[in-house]
């Protein structure tokens, strides 16, 4: 009877911890948004959000436009503010349309962390994501590898996009006294179809202007740039691209894309809805501080979730780790 009763009051200790955080994580709710959810980039990030958000026992909503929208960006901002969650994750297209509103949500006492793209002169807390100057670097050094130092180069982005331009930096850093010619910035708009048409233009104009690599700074555009390159038995021309959908790890298998930068879309909204929970339950008194001058600061500046280049080298093990995690 002694061992009955004991073993009951182990089993109810044993509890309590579970208790405990199940009634500290009743009701909460937490938002990521994001630039386009049906890129496989920001689904990645989605499923690390909601892995985390199972783990914990919170609810959550995963949202922002369909396409890339920056200007719908803000209202999305808004509505999740309007709900009153407990922390908001977000992937800041343009930080000009979005530091209002993120100011706003610090002002009512709701947690904003910003990852992959950052809004700097805003009062989110701190930026979770890739060092975007370094992953520019690195491109711009297997760029000019590929290039042997000289050469005549297109680049896609969306100067809009913090995150892009710290790329882009990184790039001519890099190419810095090298014979290397960034020659035309081209804005896609976070439309695929301008890359592919541009793309093809320049391939159509290759006795005016020669052309011997494309840069792509964002995701889309690397695998449009193949296509053309493919669909017109065009050798010889270098594609740098960004990020690891399946389609442009096809393209590296292929040997049409020479490299592309993995980022880690899952790690960040994982780790950043963990944060935000631990801020949210820490009671930090006063969210409208500037914590990344502090030497004391309770919370980071940036958290660098990392970046690697993907090459014919590495792409096999690449694909088989990644259908290893998702068991697809």
């Amino acid at each position: 009877m002694k061992f009955r009763t004991f073993a009951a009051l182990l089993s109810i200790l044993a509890l309590i911890p579970l208790i405990s955080c199940g009634g500290g994580h009743s009701g909460e709710s937490y938002v990521l948004i994001s630039v386009n959810v049906k890129v496989p980039y920001w689904q990645s990030a989605g499923a690390g959000f909601s892995r985390a958000t199972q783990e914990l026992g919170v609810g959550y909503t995963f949202t922002g436009p369909d396409t890339y929208d920056p200007a719908a960006e803000p209202d999305e901002l808004e509505r999740a503010i309007q709900a009153k969650p407990a922390g908001i994750l977000i992937s800041v297209a343009d930080a000009s349309t979005v530091k209002g509103s993120i100011d706003k949500a610090i002002a009512a006492g709701i947690p904003v962390i910003t990852i992959d793209s950052d809004a700097p002169t805003s009062k989110r807390l701190f930026f979770i994501g890739t060092n975007n100057y370094e992953a520019g670097v690195s491109g711009g050094k297997r760029l000019a590898q590929e290039l042997k130092g000289k050469g005549t180069v297109v680049v896609f982005t969306m100067p809009t996009q913090p995150n892009l331009n710290e790329r882009l930096r990184g790039y001519q850093d890099a190419l810095a006294g090298s014979q290397i010619k960034l020659a035309h910035i081209v804005d896609i708009k976070g439309d695929p179809r301008v890359a592919f048409d541009t793309a093809t233009q320049f391939i159509a104009n290759d006795k005016k202007e020669h052309i011997d690599a494309f840069v792509c700074l964002e995701a889309l555009s690397g695998k449009e740039v193949a296509n053309v390159l493919n669909n017109n038995g065009i050798k010889g021309k270098t594609i740098v691209a960004m990020d690891t959908d399946p389609d442009t790890l096809n393209w590296i298998q292929r040997g049409v894309i020479a490299a592309t930068i993995s980022q880690k879309p899952y790690t960040m909204a994982y780790i950043g809805l963990k944060l935000l929970d631990e801020l949210h339950h820490s009671g930090l008194k006063n969210l409208d501080s500037d914590w990344t001058h502090d030497s004391f600061a309770p919370v980071p500046a940036i958290v660098d979730t990392g970046s690697a280049l993907v090459d014919k080298s590495n792409v096999d093990a690449f694909i088989a780790a990644t259908k290893s995690m998702s068991g697809k």
